[in-house]
């Protein structure tokens, strides 16, 4: 797994990732993390919704925590918001970030795509969960891997 971790994602890309989330969440009192996951997946929602609860995202303080869940192996990326963020959105409220990311990793821009995502992710949860004075970062922001 170390060597295929280096190969999708050098030190300086998670470096570039971890300052995008970092920059976001200045904007929100929503957490964002991302997760790879190499292991080839039947069910790409089911299995993301397993590393949510893994990474214990469920337990934030205003349950909005936002997963990227992306699976090189499988081409696959699946966002998962929590219940605060589901109940007070739109349906289709990923659907414009989940687009454009899958956009950038269709060219192999897998950097650009999940910063920009990142930074839709902020803005668009900046709306419903603005940055509060006492707010605190309740999930790491380093990559998980799988």
């Amino acid at each position: 797994m170390g060597k295929k971790k280096h190969e999708f994602l050098s030190s300086k890309d998670e470096k570039k990732i971890i300052e995008a989330i970092q920059k976001a969440e200045k904007n929100t009192s929503g957490e964002i993390r991302i997760h790879i996951e190499f292991e080839s997946s039947p069910n790409h929602l089911e299995k993301a919704l397993e590393i949510f609860e893994q990474l214990e995202m469920h337990k934030t303080k205003d349950r909005n925590g936002v997963l990227f869940h992306v699976s090189p192996t499988d081409h696959n990326f699946t966002i998962i918001g929590d219940e605060a963020i589901n109940n007070v959105t739109p349906d289709d409220f990923w659907d414009h970030i989940k687009e454009d990311v899958i956009k950038h990793f269709k060219k192999k821009h897998y950097v650009k795509g999940l910063c920009k995502g990142i930074k839709k992710t902020g803005k668009a949860l900046k709306k419903y969960f603005p940055h509060q004075e006492d707010d605190t970062n309740e999930l790491p922001d380093e990559i998980s891997y799988n």
